[in-house]
């Protein structure tokens, strides 16, 4: 076969993440609530004893391909396990891009509506859920997001609790130049933050409401 042939037969219908596999793959439910006639965000604030304690965030949780058939399936998933809702009341509207993060993960997002007429009707996960509160849509079209920095680091080794030095990408057995035998990078990478009278939501969960803010109409 033309090798030329196989290549464009082999291109995916759809761009996506290019060695997704490679990543952390996460899924989140982004969930709206019509509360007194205007669409809410629904939140979640993460039990204080699990990973990420104490912070609001999405339903959601890792792709488990012996579980799910799809990313979507996750996100209803995690969201039935963490919040108590039944499956009849999600309704999917759609998937936002994906979301390829500096830590090395990438996270789907599904946007869907919850048809409940208050959180109270919720029996959440203790073990996973502190509380689940809503914020109004409109709160995030009006409110502007405060962005800080954090910088980032390529470290090719570490040194570990005994002091001994873990090489993982051997730079100079490899001949790489001198650049990379020590770390680089030292790139600035944006952290969006808003400050709400229900906490501070910062990270991947403010960068998701950053990006939907956007297509609200007034």
């Amino acid at each position: 076969m033309d090798p030329l042939h196989n290549l464009i037969k082999h291109l995916p219908q759809s761009p996506n993440v290019l060695g997704k596999d490679r990543y952390v793959n996460t899924v989140v439910l982004v969930p709206l609530v019509m509360l007194d006639n205007e669409y809410h965000l629904l939140f979640e604030k993460r039990n204080a004893d699990i990973r990420q304690g104490s912070e609001i965030c999405f339903p959601g949780g890792k792709y488990d391909p012996t579980q799910d058939k799809g990313f979507q399936d996750t996100a209803v998933r995690e969201t039935i396990e963490e919040i108590g809702i039944a499956r009849n009341k999600i309704t999917i509207k759609g998937q936002l891009d994906t979301i390829v993060a500096a830590m090395g993960i990438t996270v789907d997002s599904f946007l869907a509506v919850l048809t409940i007429k208050s959180p109270d009707e919720l029996r959440i996960n203790k073990a996973e859920v502190e509380t689940v509160f809503t914020l109004p849509l409109s709160y995030f079209k009006k409110t502007t997001a405060e962005e800080y920095q954090v910088q980032l680091e390529i470290q090719p080794s570490f040194i570990d609790e005994n002091g001994k030095e873990i090489v993982l990408f051997p730079t100079k057995a490899l001949g790489l130049p001198e650049r990379y035998h020590h770390s680089w990078g030292h790139k600035q990478y944006g952290v969006l933050v808003y400050k709400t009278h229900k906490g501070v939501i910062w990270g991947l969960t403010a960068q998701i409401i950053h990006e939907i803010s956007r297509w609200i109409t007034e």
